[in-house]
């Protein structure tokens, strides 16, 4: 059960940016006055706000820096602190919170794009693009789940990317014929809608297995590929704004890559030249085949290697430290990279 307490140091980075909802405007103030932790931390949040409202700051960024402040837009640096600083969603059970966190980081964001939605961001699609591409993108697991009525139907089709493609472009059409306002609403409805759904909250409902784009995976995987790919194109409308979007929280981004180390061994499958692959700071798998000893030894950093499974880095431009085989470990990145249908 949430207590008081967790409740505001919920809420503690909005506070500090000063963009408290209404109903707990009053709350949270009471709360700082009798609880000495909670007011420390919140002032030490602030004092952030103050330094952050400084120049402008670079951060890396593979295809590129962001530059915080382009095109004089403002809260830059307050976006990046308060994604940083507010705990994801402590209302749903640890397999959805990465895409709760990615849903709300892309809410904050969007909040930025007023007067830009026709900015291009990636592929041939706009900020207002991109958005009703997230919507159809959650329309599978929102049908799957009974909680939609937009997407298509239960039953996948053969070719999934086929059908993948021509749903992104249908939405895409409609929406562009709606309002980004439109479009916005009902992608966080739909949200929501998942967010709200038993499976979101329950582990034991959430284990069942279901496939959906492609691949068969248990329930509470399909909500962390969600949250990759939410996160991945908050990154992108990021980028095409000039806004710095913080990677996810450590403990939903070492979800994001244990999965995409699952999927990417069986993509290698069992004879695959023998590759020891780390993700720094984390943890190491031998891919490939267990029947030989191993060829090379491959690491990259976590968010590298989302990105490179994401699509955002090429085999050939991705950071790495690598040793051995050049060929196993050519396999490796060409396959990671292969993964990517964003």
């Amino acid at each position: 059960m949430t207590t008081e307490h967790d409740g505001v140091r919920d809420l503690l980075a909005a506070w500090a940016f000063g963009a408290l909802p209404p109903a707990e405007r009053k709350t949270v103030p009471a709360h700082l006055a009798r609880c000495e932790s909670c007011a420390a931390e919140a002032e030490q949040l602030r004092e952030t706000v103050r330094l952050l409202d400084g120049p402008p700051i670079e951060a890396s960024h593979p295809q590129g820096a962001h530059v915080n402040g382009t095109d004089g837009a403002p809260g830059v640096d307050v976006l990046t602190a308060a994604l940083r600083a507010r705990p994801a969603a402590p209302h749903v059970a640890p397999h959805a919170a990465p895409y709760a966190a990615a849903v709300a980081g892309l809410k904050a964001l969007l909040a930025e794009a007023d007067g830009r939605w026709s900015t291009p961001v990636v592929h041939d699609w706009d900020v207002h693009a991109t958005l009703a591409h997230l919507l159809a993108a959650d329309e599978p697991l929102a049908g799957r789940l009974g909680v939609g009525g937009r997407g298509p139907g239960t039953e996948e089709e053969a070719d999934w990317v086929a059908a993948w493609n021509r749903r992104t472009a249908e939405v895409i059409a409609h929406e562009h014929g709606r309002t980004p306002e439109e479009t916005l609403a009902d992608w966080a409805a739909q949200a929501a809608a998942l967010l709200a759904a038993p499976e979101a909250h329950d582990l034991e409902l959430a284990a069942r297995a279901t496939m959906l784009m492609g691949v068969r995976l248990p329930v509470a995987d399909h909500f962390v590929v969600r949250g990759f790919e939410a996160w991945i194109h908050t990154d992108d409308i990021g980028r095409a704004l000039g806004l710095a979007v913080p990677p996810p929280p450590a403990e939903h981004l070492w979800r994001l890559v244990r999965l995409a180390v699952r999927v990417l061994g069986l993509a290698l499958g069992p004879t695959a030249p023998p590759v020891l692959f780390a993700v720094t700071g984390g943890e190491q798998w031998v891919l490939g085949s267990d029947a030989e000893p191993v060829r090379a030894e491959l690491a990259l950093d976590p968010v590298d290697f989302c990105l490179l499974v994401g699509g955002r880095f090429t085999p050939d431009e991705v950071p790495r430290s690598a040793t051995g085989d050049e060929g196993a470990v050519r396999n490796v990145l060409e396959r990671a990279a292969s993964l990517s249908w964003l």
